[in-house]
């Protein structure tokens, strides 16, 4: 079909500047959506607080990202990439410039597009393109904020435009913004959910784990820990006599997920309070003090009334990782969203997207 004047738009694109190729356009239906709405004020409300101890203020996200500014902070903050640019961009073939810099690395960062590589790009968001921003925006937040909850389920209607040597052809399609909550999900697929993902592809199942890597790390930064795998299932530990303070040069131990004292630790700092280091083994050193951690953990979480189902102690002294994805995914539905990342940049841990069953 021919787009004439009647298409409702908001703003008509200077068309002729990109012969050959497409835009998108949300329809103004679509940009009244309260889903729509809804999840532009998540964002805004994400970008703010992440660059609140910079002293950066985004008050639209169609009018102030353009230049790369607030995308090149938001790289460092949330990623710890810092790239040697212009702090602020004046002419548009330096916002251009430091626009490819920034995309580049957070491409490289945010891994490869399994949906279409074309939902963003230079070129669009240095045109304020909204469409273009939201869907940057969303795998932004997705991957190096996994606790963030997104509005599920977001779809526009677009005017899908694309120009040619007969003229200007166009349709009206959806475009999906947010897929269905890992809630909706798991009721979805009925079962055990950790079954579920184990099942998946090994990407999917990595995604997953690297976003509870991430969790754990930003809950346990003010004791001086950090996971690095949760495979090898191993973390920086510092001397028992320094736990309370903030990191330093320290040096550091090897603790795992399958001691239990990561877990005693990291549920005492979820749910606001301290188990005595006289009821477990701080530095176990054989079979029947990790146990008796693992268990004592184990008996936390069902008084609490996080466990839906009974699991094996020595499942997860073993290392079994359907066990441990158990254990940490039920703290990581409940908390996730009410960990901020630490302020200074001092502790920087990469993201992935919220475990989705």
């Amino acid at each position: 079909m021919e787009a004439g004047p009647e298409d409702g738009r908001k703003e008509d694109p200077d068309l002729h500047s990109f012969p050959g190729e497409r835009r998108k356009i949300i329809q103004p239906t679509s940009l009244r959506d309260p889903k729509l709405e809804k999840l532009k004020e998540v964002l805004l409300d994400w970008i703010n607080r992440s660059l609140k101890v910079e002293h950066i203020v985004v008050q639209s996200l169609e009018e102030d990202l353009y230049d790369g500014l607030v995308l090149h902070h938001l790289l460092a903050r949330l990623a710890g990439v810092r790239l040697p640019l212009e702090e602020i961009a004046l002419s548009s073939s330096a916002q251009v410039h430091k626009l490819q810099r920034v995309l580049r690395e957070l491409e490289r960062t945010l891994g490869p597009r399994e949906d279409d590589p074309a939902r963003w790009s230079v070129e669009l968001i240095h045109q304020k393109d909204l469409l273009a921003t939201l869907h940057l925006l969303v795998a932004m937040a997705t991957r190096l904020q996994p606790e963030l909850q997104l509005p599920a389920d977001v779809q526009v209607e677009v005017l899908d435009l694309q120009v040619s040597r007969n003229g200007i052809k166009s349709e009206v399609t959806t475009e999906v913004l947010t897929g269905p909550s890992s809630d909706s999900l798991c009721k979805s697929h009925g079962g055990d959910p950790v079954d579920h993902l184990l099942n998946q592809e090994a990407h999917k199942v990595d995604v997953v784990k690297k976003a509870l890597v991430n969790f754990v790390n930003q809950t346990m930064f003010s004791l001086g820990l950090q996971v690095a795998d949760l495979d090898k299932q191993v973390c920086g530990y510092r001397p028992p006599e320094t736990i309370t303070s903030k990191p330093s040069d320290d040096p550091v131990r090897v603790l795992q997920f399958a001691d239990g004292v990561i877990l005693l630790l990291l549920i005492g700092q979820l749910e606001g309070f301290f188990v005595p280091l006289c009821h477990y083994s701080l530095t176990p050193v054989n079979q029947a003090e990790m146990l008796h951690n693992v268990t004592l953990a184990l008996d936390l979480l069902s008084d609490l009334g996080l466990l839906s189902s009974p699991i094996d102690p020595q499942d997860i002294v073993s290392q079994d990782v359907s066990a441990t994805l158990r254990v940490l995914l039920t703290l990581f539905r409940k908390h996730r969203g009410t960990r901020e990342p630490p302020e200074g940049g001092a502790h920087k841990t990469e993201g992935f997207p919220a475990p989705e069953l």
